[in-house]
């Protein structure tokens, strides 16, 4: 006689049930729009109870920073470097009021004007440093896992030795080199986002290099290679889409770093000049006299500019990596299922 093993109480036919409702999920995904199977809006449609929250927490927060950069002159009262209007200065350091919503700086400024002009600078350095890093490190990372030999340890070597120096550091000397550590628009711009790329690089490197050293060894890269396939074609169609899967998620990430490093830059004064752009770390450096003698609005609004871009985009990736992870999508949607069964 055959004894069969037994099966644990409240189990039964579960697993069964899950991997049948989770096929009729990915198949109802696989009919829908294109538009529906974007990153960002495929996550927000999945999502449920806290993670939902965080996403959505997230998009408002991000979509409320870009939009703010894109209408800055039409949303800002005044010019970032505005100290009167109609021959008529505006006063340092005046409280909050009816005129200056968030008051002015010492040397005049509008604080609420500094800190939504201060958009512009911080999504023209997290867009072209994160976009540049994504592209140089996944274009090397696919070349150096797909050739393999003495070029992809040459290439892991450097992108370890580059990652070895801290960001901040990099930034401050590249700030120096390019622009002497006092710059312009465009020169604070760009030594922040070169300083950005160069560390950047290696993480989108790893990533592409490490997947793409496993697919090609899988059957559908070895069948397009039996056929005749060449080796560009194989590299960008059959490699390079099946291995961005966990781009978005450090691409999120490496923007809230990119803008704290431009805040940094700012802070220990190699940033840019006030009257060239607004930038959230100079007005901290310069609000730091002002906490002392309880002047609080120069220092606390460009820090909550800071923190809310910090926080909105740090969200929205951490929100897509939590459902990236199927164990934690099939955990809620099974312990959901259990309580309504038991109910």
């Amino acid at each position: 006689m055959t004894l069969s093993n037994p099966v644990p109480p409240g189990e039964d036919g579960g697993a069964d049930h899950d991997l049948a409702a989770e096929s009729t999920r990915v198949a109802a995904r696989a009919r829908s729009s294109w538009i529906l199977r974007l990153p960002v809006i495929s996550h927000l449609r999945g999502s449920v109870g806290l993670q939902r929250g965080m996403l959505i927490t997230g998009l408002v927060l991000v979509i409320g920073l870009l939009l703010t950069a894109l209408f800055a002159p039409l949303v800002a009262p005044y010019g970032f470097a505005q100290t009167g209007v109609d021959g008529e200065r505006f006063g340092g350091q005046q409280p909050p009021s009816a005129e200056h919503l968030l008051g002015t700086t010492v040397t005049g400024f509008d604080v609420l004007s500094r800190v939504i002009w201060g958009t512009r600078t911080a999504v023209a350095v997290m867009v072209c440093a994160v976009v540049a890093s994504l592209f140089l490190g996944s274009a090397v990372g696919l070349l150096s896992g797909y050739l393999g030999g003495w070029l992809d340890r040459v290439l892991v070597m450097l992108a370890d030795a580059i990652y070895a120096f801290p960001s901040l550091l990099l930034a401050i000397v590249m700030s120096i080199v390019i622009s002497g550590g006092q710059s312009n628009a465009w020169g604070g711009i760009l030594a922040a986002a070169i300083s950005i790329t160069v560390v950047f690089v290696p993480q989108y490197f790893r990533v592409i290099r490490a997947e793409v050293v496993q697919l090609k060894a899988e059957p559908f890269v070895e069948a397009a290679k039996v056929i005749g396939t060449g080796h560009k074609r194989v590299m960008g169609t059959h490699l390079l889409r099946n291995a961005t899967r966990t781009l978005p998620l450090i691409f999120t990430l490496n923007s809230s770093e990119a803008i704290l490093t431009l805040a940094a830059l700012g802070f220990l004064g190699f940033g840019i000049e006030p009257t060239s752009a607004a930038e959230w770390g100079y007005d901290l450096n310069r609000a730091m006299a002002d906490a002392t003698s309880g002047i609080w609005w120069t220092g606390l609004f460009p820090g909550l500019a800071i923190v809310a871009a910090v926080l909105g985009v740090t969200l929205v990736g951490e929100s897509i990596n939590d459902l990236n992870d199927p164990r934690l999508r099939t955990r809620k949607k099974r312990s959901r299922a259990r309580r309504k069964a038991a109910a």
